[in-house]
């Protein structure tokens, strides 16, 4: 049996009081990288040494330097940077500014009122740029791909930078899998527990007293599916989510309401059609005639790009086996 060589390797960071940061609570952010890499990291003083296999160790220490470049530049390190870090593997940093211009290799940042939002794989990173970049685009894939929150964060960084004037974000009310029966309330009330995913991605970015003034001045727009039918839609961020529960006519609908100077987003996941028996998806319809059209983007997720609950992942997974057999 072969043996595997290990390997040290020392790092050493000038602040020290960065290093704590980088470090984490009771060195959380070192364990995150320790458990991905299948190495060790051990602190003295001012220096981190990583021992294990060399491409391990070196990978590892790509992920913690750019972690501390981060920190120098005055971000935070979180649970969720450690993870950007270790799936994107180290990239340099690099920013999307406000006139949208494109960006080759690196990150991307979407800028929003309250907080920077950084796509933490691969297909993040395309999907953003794809939806900057298209007038027109599609994400598909599991739940927690971030499909719709990274369509609303590049929404907000859009309509706060004045390239829009509104945004309009809507989704099919269609009950997932069981009867809820007659709701009461005014119309709004009745349809806002459908609407709740947009209203947390909106408060997240914004603040919910800045959505609520938003809303009343209508520069932001909640509503189901069925209350675009007659409109036309210009100068807007329009984003549909949940678009696998749209039928092949309200799809048809809701494209045809794109006006000038407006972008869509469309969001969906083709494993959770809640649709009636024998109903055909929209989505999988717009996905198969407009697959050609030029400055359509249609963007892909898999069960790699989940970003919440680790187990959500090995869930996801678990269920395209069962599928595939």
């Amino acid at each position: 049996m072969a043996i595997t060589e290990l390997t040290e390797k020392v790092l050493e960071f000038p602040d020290n009081y960065l290093l704590i940061d980088l470090c984490g609570a009771h060195d959380r952010n070192l364990a995150q990288v320790e458990s991905a890499h299948d190495i060790q990291i051990q602190r003295r003083g001012n220096q981190l040494r990583i021992y294990g296999e060399p491409t391990a160790v070196e990978a590892a220490a790509e992920v913690l330097e750019a972690l501390y470049q981060r920190l120098e530049a005055g971000k935070g390190v979180e649970t969720a940077d450690v993870d950007r870090e270790l799936r994107m593997g180290g990239d340099v940093a690099e920013s999307l500014d406000a006139q949208m211009e494109m960006f080759s290799g690196g990150r991307v940042e979407v800028k929003t009122r309250k907080k920077l939002v950084e796509p933490r794989t691969e297909a993040q990173k395309t999907y953003v740029r794809n939806l900057y970049d298209n007038e027109l685009a599609f994400g598909i894939g599991p739940a927690g791909t971030g499909k719709t929150y990274l369509a609303v964060a590049v929404g907000v960084n859009m309509f706060i930078q004045g390239h829009v004037d509104r945004m309009i974000l809507c989704r099919p009310a269609v009950e997932a899998g069981e009867r809820l029966g007659f709701l009461p309330g005014t119309q709004e009330e009745k349809v806002d527990p459908y609407m709740q995913p947009l209203y947390d991605a909106l408060n997240d970015f914004l603040g919910p007293k800045e959505v609520g003034k938003l809303r009343e001045a209508k520069k932001i727009e909640i509503a189901p599916l069925a209350f675009m039918r007659g409109r036309t839609l210009s100068n807007a961020f329009v984003v549909l989510d949940e678009a696998q529960n749209a039928t092949t006519m309200q799809m048809k609908m809701f494209l045809t309401r794109l006006g000038e100077g407006s972008r869509m987003v469309i969001t969906g996941d083709r494993s959770q059609v809640d649709l009636p028996r024998g109903v055909q998806s929209g989505l999988q319809d717009a996905e198969r005639l407009l697959s050609g059209i030029p400055k359509i983007s249609f963007n892909y997720f898999t069960a790699k790009d989940v970003v919440r609950h680790p187990l959500v992942a090995a869930i996801i997974e678990a269920y395209e086996a069962d599928e595939a057999k």
